[in-house]
């Protein structure tokens, strides 16, 4: 009975004021709240909102069959406790249902797993108490950040005490085999849910291309695909915002979501789980064996999203350099600065290639050019070294 894992990546970043060179040292603010919150209000009117309450009612008219899983950043928790209380609320109520299950990851969906293991290990603890604090659970999945993974990352999740960890299912690791089974990591006992990119992308991307041949994508004939397809376990993983902002109530994406878990009931042989209900069910495998870092970002699954080019890879570097003298401070707001811009967006927005699915990078940009967000963020990064000056100076001082 092939069941199936519907998993939603639920992020918004803190995004950066307008930063020249003559802003450097003169004390302005690092982080553009007015855009920040003009950006979250369409989000929460055109997705989280509707969303949350289609799942609620589904939940209800399924007496909780349909289940469905998210990771929710800590950056944007802050943003919806702050600005936008019923959006929270919603979210909590979808919780309580006992069909939705949360999962952790780093609290500032940042690239900390490439600066250090302990930085890495403080901001899942950070999200993992964020959780505890808004929700009263204790996830025991994990997802990194774009669902980056390795080896070594699994090592470290199993040694923080989580069971599974989501990755992409990768063909060039698979093989031959199918992303529909559950798989144990490499070097650990970590489960592991891979990503079925193609179905999970028919609905995040394809789903209303008039040029693909699926289309137009109804619940009855995705059903019909899960339904065909092979496997035990069927990973359905994408953004959230999927749902209203990158497929617009236009397409007739609501409508798809609304008629999809009657039609996937209908089968005998299909259910929904969560995914910690997948790993007490079923039995790995196989091992996935993954040495290097992956995602799911970009046709090439890895991390040059984010770090292939000049500028992003100097950017990076500079940020890690960053890191002791300004966690030297012990500063909590030059710290929460420093982290906030360790966040993947801030990088993708200096990216230079353009493939298929290059649209996700301009999604949410508000830079001209990548070049632009490279500046900004150099600048940014000037004035936040000067403090850290400043601040060591003035701690000797006292």
């Amino acid at each position: 009975m092939p069941s199936v894992c519907f998993y939603f990546q639920v992020h918004q970043p803190v995004r950066l004021n307008k930063f020249t060179v003559f802003d450097v040292g003169k004390g302005k603010e690092y982080f553009d709240d007015r855009q920040n919150l003009f950006y979250l209000e369409r989000i929460a009117r055109k997705c989280y909102t509707p969303t949350n309450q289609m799942l609620l009612d589904l939940i209800k008219r399924t007496n909780g069959d349909f289940k469905v899983s998210f990771s929710i950043t800590g950056v944007l928790l802050e943003q919806l406790e702050k600005h936008f209380p019923d959006v929270m609320d919603s979210f909590i109520k979808l919780v309580d249902t006992g069909s939705v299950e949360l999962m952790n990851e780093t609290f500032y969906h940042s690239l900390a797993f490439l600066i250090s293991k302990n930085e890495f290990r403080e901001q899942v603890k950070m999200h993992q108490e964020k959780i505890r604090d808004l929700f009263g659970v204790k996830p025991k999945v994990f997802r990194n950040t774009e669902a980056m993974y390795s080896n070594d990352v699994a090592k470290v999740i199993g040694s923080m005490g989580y069971k599974c960890i989501i990755a992409e299912g990768l063909d060039n690791v698979l093989g031959w085999r199918s992303p529909n089974y559950l798989y144990k990591s490499v070097g650990a006992d970590t489960l592991m849910l891979l990503r079925n990119y193609k179905l999970s992308d028919d609905i995040s991307f394809r789903f209303s291309s008039r040029e693909w041949e699926g289309w137009p994508l109804t619940a009855d004939k995705f059903a019909s695909w899960l339904s065909a397809a092979p496997g035990e376990i069927i990973n359905l993983f994408m953004d959230y915002e999927t749902f209203g902002e990158h497929q617009w109530v236009e397409t007739g994406i609501f409508d798809f979501l609304n008629f999809l878990p009657h039609e996937v009931l209908k089968y005998d042989h299909l259910n929904f789980m969560t995914p910690s209900e997948i790993i007490k069910t079923y039995r790995p495998k196989d091992t996935y064996d993954v040495p290097y870092v992956s995602s799911w970002a970009d046709v090439h699954r890895d991390t040059s999203a984010w770090l292939e080019n000049e500028m992003q890879q100097h950017a990076f570097s500079e940020i890690i350099k960053l890191g002791a003298a300004v966690l030297r401070t012990r500063n909590r707001g030059l710290i929460n600065a420093w982290r906030k811009l360790q966040t993947s967006d801030h990088f993708y927005y200096m990216c230079t290639k353009w493939f298929a699915d290059g649209d996700v990078h301009k999604y949410f940009n508000c830079y001209d050019t990548p070049y632009e967000a490279f500046l900004n963020y150099m600048n940014i990064l000037t004035d936040l070294k000067k403090r850290a000056r400043m601040r060591k100076a003035a701690t000797k001082k006292s």
